[in-house]
Formats: structure tokens, sequence, C-alpha cells
């Protein structure tokens, strides 16, 4: 699990840095004309916050303090900062590239992902 979590984090830094420079540059007009700014750089600090915690996850997997109580509350932590940035920053991107709003109603849900993420982790450090 913890190879994923770095995996993953890895990947999601990469296509942060990538889409926000991409956005900052040949997507910059349409995204300005569409007034569709705000919302890209806001999937992309979201796609890249939790990037950065699936990675430390990953490490705090590997200590060998971290006891299988801490590691099972992680291991949910992780999923849930995956798919959250999945179904937000995606949803996100979506109403950005194509202009249709009603995917706006399924970005909640990845917020609440990434939500129960954090708490996922502190109930796993009050555990350990």
């Amino acid at each position: 699990m913890h190879k994923l979590f770095i995996q993953s984090g890895a990947i999601l830094g990469f296509l942060g840095v990538a889409l926000g420079a991409f956005g900052a540059h040949a997507l910059r007009a349409m995204l300005e004309v569409s007034k569709r700014m705000d919302t890209f750089e806001t999937a992309v600090r979201y796609q890249f916050y939790h990037a950065l915690a699936l990675v430390a996850l990953g490490i705090l997997l590997q200590l060998p303090a971290t006891s299988a109580a801490s590691a099972k509350f992680y291991g949910w932590a992780g999923y849930a900062y995956l798919f959250g940035v999945i179904i937000f920053s995606g949803s996100l991107y979506t109403i950005c590239f194509t202009g249709i709003t009603k995917f706006g109603a399924v970005a909640p849900i990845g917020g609440l992902l990434m939500l129960a993420g954090w708490a996922l982790l502190l109930i796993g450090v009050l555990k350990s």
C-alpha cells in the first residue's frame, strides 16, 4: 500500500506541475475567456496538496513504529485522498475543458473524501 500511495502521489504531483504550467501558458487565453482560470487553479492546487499528502502517507506507512491500527487508518486516508482528488479536481478540470457546469455537482463528493482523508489521518495518529 505504501508504494501505491507514493507512486500515486508522484504521478499526481507530476501532472499537477504539468497541468499548472500548461494552464498558465497554453490555456491561459481560453481559461480567461471562459472565466475558468480560478477553477483551474483550484483544481491544480488541491491536486498538488493531496499529492504531497499521499507521498507523506506512503513514507509514514514504512516507519517501523507504525502500528497495525494506525496503518489501517492511514490506508483509508490514502484512498480517500486519491479518490477525492480524482473526483474533485477531475470534475473541475472537466468543467474547464468542456464548459459543462453540471460536473460541479460532483466536486463536493471529492471534497468530502479529501476531508475524510484528513480526519482518518488524525485518527491514525491518535491510535499510534
